[in-house]
């Protein structure tokens, strides 16, 4: 039987979204019933709401979430009803070439629950990033589903769903810091911060965090950063320089994704350094480089898709350390609210005033 829960729905580009009564069937083969047990709320959600990914609406926002497996479909071993999760978006097929290659952080061949949740009214919802979690329950694919320690509480549990491992994992997957490296990270909102934190973790010597605002920066120190750069009141390549005896960093993430931050990366880094662009550029956007400073300074130019991360083995791994003490995922969570809260935190993430809004259900 299917089953009617709450949603926080986007009709149309731009307009408010709506708390809406949305219809979750029963899982099929190789799906999963998940009850919610918190949301982030992260910029894509955003993204969606204004028509910047694709104009498939309405959309069913939330991805970046905890909870518990409820119901499981035909098929599905992995999983069992009781288990407590952390939904990702990229539930890996296992046998693209990518996959036979050894490499399922790049699969190609993704893949979400095939039946569409709806509304009451049977229009088909497209769930955010095939997840679809700012409501009670959700539907997806059982491999969207990771296990985890359930001693991590959901609000802080959810957050490695999206945004936070984006950044962890540019650091140390993408950009393979290591101990002794200096890091610059351009863009100090979550993702930026959750690169300093992985930076940290790695054990970087120097990591400097860069941005315009002041506030930003001072979170920033919480999560490591060992200096601050305003890049508004100083040349930032200038002051990274300084910052490592002249040469550059050996990694620099750009957490922003705009044409004149990637520059400022691509100048920020030592000779033979490497640049992560994990910040999302707006399709529109485009860059100009001289072609000999691209081959003359060599290194790697890279991009993250959601930290390079196979969430079967990041996710408990980072959930481990949070339980450790080691890694501070806590200090993302600025404020938990209810489901109907949704429209007033993506005021607030649009104008800097919070790391992370977590809808707990």
């Amino acid at each position: 039987m299917s089953e009617n829960v709450r949603g926080v729905v986007a009709r149309s580009k731009g307009a408010p979204v709506t708390l809406e009564t949305i219809v979750i069937p029963d899982p099929g083969p190789g799906e999963a019933k998940v009850r919610i047990s918190a949301c982030g709320v992260c910029h894509t959600d955003l993204h969606y709401r204004e028509g910047a990914i694709n104009d498939n609406f309405p959309f069913l926002l939330g991805h970046e979430a905890a909870g518990f497996v409820e119901e499981v479909g035909e098929g599905v071993t992995e999983i069992a009803p009781g288990d407590y999760v952390i939904l990702n978006w990229r539930a890996v097929c296992g046998d693209c070439r990518a996959c036979r290659r050894g490499r399922p952080w790049y699969c190609f061949a993704t893949h979400n629950a095939h039946q569409p949740m709806t509304l009451e009214d049977g229009t088909p919802l497209s769930p955010a990033l095939g997840i679809g979690a700012f409501a009670d329950k959700t539907l997806v694919a059982a491999g969207q589903c990771t296990k985890v320690d359930p001693a991590a509480p959901p609000a802080i549990a959810g957050l490695l769903g999206c945004g936070v491992m984006a950044g962890l994992g540019a650091a140390i997957n993408t950009g393979g810091v290591t101990r002794g490296d200096s890091v610059a990270v351009l863009g100090c909102g979550g993702v930026g911060d959750a690169a300093i934190a992985g930076a940290r973790l790695a054990g970087a010597r120097t990591i400097i965090a860069v941005d315009i605002d002041d506030r930003k920066l001072n979170w920033a120190k919480d999560f490591g950063a060992t200096h601050t750069v305003n890049s508004r009141n100083q040349n930032a390549v200038e002051a990274i320089q300084a910052l490592t005896g002249g040469n550059g960093a050996d990694v620099v993430i750009d957490a922003v994704g705009r044409p004149e931050t990637y520059e400022t990366a691509f100048y920020a880094r030592d000779l033979a350094g490497t640049v992560v662009l994990v910040g999302v550029p707006d399709p529109s956007m485009k860059l100009e480089l001289p072609l000999i400073d691209m081959f003359g300074r060599g290194g790697s130019l890279k991009s993250s898709w959601y930290g390079d991360c196979l969430p079967s083995r990041d996710f408990p791994m980072l959930i481990d350390l949070y339980l450790q003490g080691r890694l501070p995922l806590e200090r993302f969570v600025s404020e938990e609210i209810a489901l109907d809260g949704v429209e007033a935190a993506f005021e607030k993430m649009h104008h800097g005033d919070v790391l992370r809004s977590v809808v707990v259900l």
